[in-house]
């Protein structure tokens, strides 16, 4: 807002100085003398209404000019919401480190999609395995949306999955299965809008029974929870793995 406003002074180039942290009075007290020796003008967002009322009392005793830049906007929202703000200083950074979080969770799940690299299982704060179409994908991205580095593993009985699954810990490790006719279906869309014929063997019931009884003794030889996604919104698994993680992992940011 500065900025902005002292870029319409094209004759005048100002220094802008900013003073990050003013917790207390008496760092008020200084940035106001300091003001008045230096015949600046004051542009504060402060959302205390205690130090708000302070620096414009101190600035009205030794005539400096001040601009409330935040006070307004809390007061216009406060009164159009009627909700009333936390007047809580810090919490943009918060709000900055929960972004890059999300983000890096995000950055994660692309990484370790699809057993792309097994050396990301050991990193991860939850493994997810299962045959394919039984959303592993949208799952990991949604639960990494939720700040939480997923990585999913296909279970295909030609290809073994890889040795670091089995270090994984079992408590970090769920099993995604599906009923066989559900998955059929799902499996034939899958072709028909790649435009493939629904006879090949991917969309066969005699195969997917296969896959799914393989991926039955995976999960069994490691021990992991198994959740049936037949007929559940990717939201709705997701919350009973954001339930079993609260449980299983209370000292954890889940």
């Amino acid at each position: 807002m500065v900025k902005a406003t002292a870029s319409q002074f094209v004759q005048e180039k100002f220094d802008i100085i900013r003073i990050p942290y003013v917790k207390n009075v008496e760092q008020i007290d200084k940035i106001v003398t300091e003001a008045k020796e230096n015949n600046a003008i004051i542009c504060y967002t402060i959302v205390s209404p205690e130090m708000r009322e302070a620096i414009a009392q101190r600035a009205l005793e030794q005539d400096v000019e001040v601009v409330d830049i935040l006070g307004p906007m809390l007061k216009a929202i406060e009164k159009t919401s009627g909700l009333l703000p936390k007047n809580q200083p810090g919490l943009i950074h918060a709000l900055d480190h929960e972004y890059f979080k999300r983000v890096a969770a995000i950055e994660f799940a692309i990484k370790y999609d699809d057993g792309k690299n097994p050396w990301g299982l050991l990193k991860a704060d939850l493994v997810i395995i299962g045959v394919s179409r039984t959303s592993k994908t949208p799952l990991s991205m949604y639960l990494a949306n939720k700040q939480l580095k997923v990585a999913n593993v296909p279970l295909v009985p030609e290809i073994p999955p890889p040795e670091e699954l089995f270090k994984v810990p079992s408590k970090r490790v769920i099993g995604l299965l599906i009923d066989p006719h559900k998955l059929n279906e799902i499996r034939i869309a899958r072709l028909k809008a790649m435009g493939l014929g629904d006879g090949a063997n991917y969309a066969d019931l005699r195969r997917i029974n296969e896959e799914l009884d393989y991926a039955k003794a995976i999960m069994q030889r490691i021990h992991c929870t198994i959740i049936n996604v037949s007929n559940r919104a990717i939201e709705e698994t997701a919350s009973m793995v954001l339930e079993y993680l609260r449980k299983n992992f209370p000292d954890a940011n889940h």
